[in-house]
Order: structure tokens, then C-alpha cells, then sequence
């Protein structure tokens, strides 16, 4: 059998590359052994403000531009709804938290999120002595949903094979690969975390940084908007709400832990004022790089082997972006970006 790609992962960044080679009408493979799941377990927020020093997300404004309409689409294609907007807010720990907030307010793209004034009045159930700012055009795309959806979609096109990518199997010619019964032209490696185990690319530095998060019931806590202080706490409808994260740099499992679900608990007691219970923990292992940057592109021996791969904490905003660069750079030549390029570590 004869295919363009081979795709390997279904997390958002093979997602995203996938719907590229539908645009283009270009025939796939996909593989993908769920053995990786932090696109799925992931808050799935939008926000192109970094909160915790008021600035700018790297390339934010123009990644929300381009993905708005991509999950648009797929809202439409799949005819499921996966995009809920609403406001963030902010707790300010302190009078110089408010200061900077309007400092940041100076800089031309954060005035497009950042609404000029602060918010003094007491929001029930939520503890915030200094008053809150608050953020425009910020929202969450439900991640497992869209990837579920898309999955069974690849499943019922006979697309996708469940099993993982034997990296011994794949035998490299001057101009195709060989997989198996697969024959393709090109190789793209979308496995988040899983990266570190292909031997193709595992020089590269993936840090992997696992993450907990729980979910709450609160019938007391009426927020309808994403709630940013010690940890955020995101509303999910019926008096549900997520709570993250913790950050782990040294465990690489996905095992959960009473550590992790008592630090959030600590943290969450400093956020909230009211009862609530807990009723699920999840874990995953976001892939992060050391410079907060993609790694994008092409095996400097083998050009048929690409890469898209370390999209962070930002998944939802970054994907959509770097996938169509990738993709027309392996198609029509289009130059990768500089700052994603896996060459800056040649």
C-alpha cells in the first residue's frame, strides 16, 4: 500500500498536521499507540498573555488568529462543538500586581486582551483581597473531545492503525520509506513525549514536564469564567470545574501521586472559600523545551523523517500554526520558522 505520509501520534500537533494533508488532498497513515496523552489531559486554554509577568505569549496574536478558524472548521467538519469562550480573571496578590497590569496595558497587543481598569468587587466563593484584571478573547478548546472525535473519524476512514510505531520496521530509500506492508514518501513524528524513545531524533532536547490536574465539584462556586491565581480553576459546566497544575520536572511517569493532588489542594484552599470535592486526578507528560520553542523540521541525514514536536503548555494556540509551516516546507519550499527549527541545535 501505497501512502504520501506516515503519521505518527494523534496528540494535537499530529492533528493539526493531519488536517493539513486533508487541505491538500494528500493520502496518510496514521499511528498511534495512546501511550502518550497530554493533549488529551491538558486544561486546553487560550490566552495569549503570560499572567504571571504580564507580557506577551511568543507569537500569540497571530497563533489565536490562525487557530480560531481552524477549530471552526473542525467544529464543522465533525459537527461537534469544541470551542467555549469566556473572560479570564486575574487575582492580584498585591497592590504592585495592579501597578504592572497597567503598566503591561502600554504595550500594543495586550491592549487588545487587557480591559484598562481593575475589578474591585468581592466575587463570591473566591478569595482576592486586592481586586482582579480581567482578559478578553480567552477561552478553551475541550482537547479529549476533539480528540476523540478525530479518532474515530481516522478509525471509520480506515485511516488510523492502533499500535505502536516499530522504529526497527521503517527502512529509509534515496526517496521513500518503507513501513511494513506501507510505502510513503515521508515520515512525520508527532508523539509528544514519546520522542524520547525514537532513535531518529531523541538528540534533541525534550524535557518532558509532568503535570496534575483534579477536578472539582463546587456547587457554591457560580464562576462562568477561567479563574487565574495559585493555580487556575476552570469552569466545565454543571458546578464542575478543572484545577491546575503542578509541574513536575523529575518524574517522567503517569502514575498519580498524593503529592501532587495535596500541593493543588494547598494551592486551591488559597484560591476558593468554598466547599467542593474531588472527583477525578488525570496526569500527563507535557512535551517542553528548554528554550519554550517547537521543535520543528527535518532529519539532517534522512529528509524523508520530520518532526513537530514540543508544543509546551500552549498546545491548543501553537499547533494549528507550525503544522501548515511544516507542511508547506516539506511541500512547496516555504522556509520554517528560525525560532522553531530543530537546526538551532545542530
Amino acid at each position: 500500500m501505497k501512502v504520501d505520509y506516515i503519521v505518527v501520534g494523534l496528540g494535537l500537533a499530529g492533528l493539526a498536521f493531519i488536517e493539513q494533508l486533508e487541505k491538500h488532498h494528500k493520502s496518510y497513515k496514521v499511528f498511534e499507540d495512546d501511550s502518550q496523552n497530554s493533549s488529551s489531559v491538558a486544561g486546553g486554554t487560550y490566552n495569549p498573555v503570560i499572567l504571571k509577568r504580564f507580557t506577551p505569549v511568543w507569537n500569540g496574536h497571530e497563533q489565536l488568529e490562525f487557530a480560531m478558524p481552524f477549530y471552526k472548521e473542525l467544529s464543522d467538519k465533525l459537527q461537534a462543538e469544541f470551542d467555549t469562550k469566556f473572560t479570564t480573571k486575574k487575582v492580584f496578590n498585591s497592590v504592585g500586581d495592579e501597578n504592572n497590569w497597567f503598566t503591561a496595558l502600554d504595550k500594543p497587543m495586550l491592549s487588545n486582551y487587557m480591559k484598562p481598569e481593575i475589578f474591585k468587587k468581592k466575587i463570591p466563593g473566591v478569595i482576592g483581597d486586592f481586586g482582579f484584571g480581567e482578559l478578553i478573547g480567552t477561552g478553551r478548546i475541550d482537547t479529549k473531545k476533539l480528540i476523540s472525535e478525530y479518532r474515530s473519524l481516522l478509525i471509520e476512514q480506515d485511516s488510523l492503525t492502533k499500535e505502536r510505531f516499530d522504529y526497527h520496521d521503517l527502512k529509509i530509500s534515496e526517496h521513500k520509506v518503507q513501513y511494513k506492508e506501507l510505502e510513503a514518501s515521508k515520515v512525520v513524528f508527532c508523539e509528544g513525549f514519546g520522542l524520547k524513545a525514537n532513535p531518529f531524533f531523541n538528540y534533541l532536547p525534550l524535557n518532558g514536564t509532568k503535570g496534575e490536574i483534579i477536578t472539582i465539584h463546587a456547587p457554591e462556586l457560580k464562576i462562568d469564567f477561567l479563574l487565574k491565581s495559585a493555580v487556575f480553576v476552570l469552569p466545565l459546566g454543571n458546578d464542575y470545574y478543572k484545577v491546575g497544575a503542578t509541574f513536575n520536572w523529575t518524574d517522567k511517569t503517569l502514575q498519580l501521586t498524593d503529592k501532587g493532588k495535596k500541593e493543588l489542594v494547598d494551592k486551591l484552599n488559597k484560591t476558593i472559600s468554598v466547599a467542593y470535592t474531588i472527583v477525578e486526578q488525570t496526569a500527563g507528560i507535557r512535551p517542553t523545551v528548554k528554550d519554550r520553542r517547537p521543535l520543528v523540521g527535518v532529519h539532517s541525514e534522512y529528509p524523508q523523517l520530520s518532526v513537530l514536536n514540543g508544543l509546551g503548555t500552549r498546545g491548543v494556540m501553537i499547533a494549528p500554526t507550525i503544522a501548515k509551516n511544516l507542511f508547506n516546507h516539506l511541500e512547496f519550499g516555504e522556509e520554517l520558522d528560525r525560532e522553531i527549527d530543530i537546526k538551532r541545535f545542530d
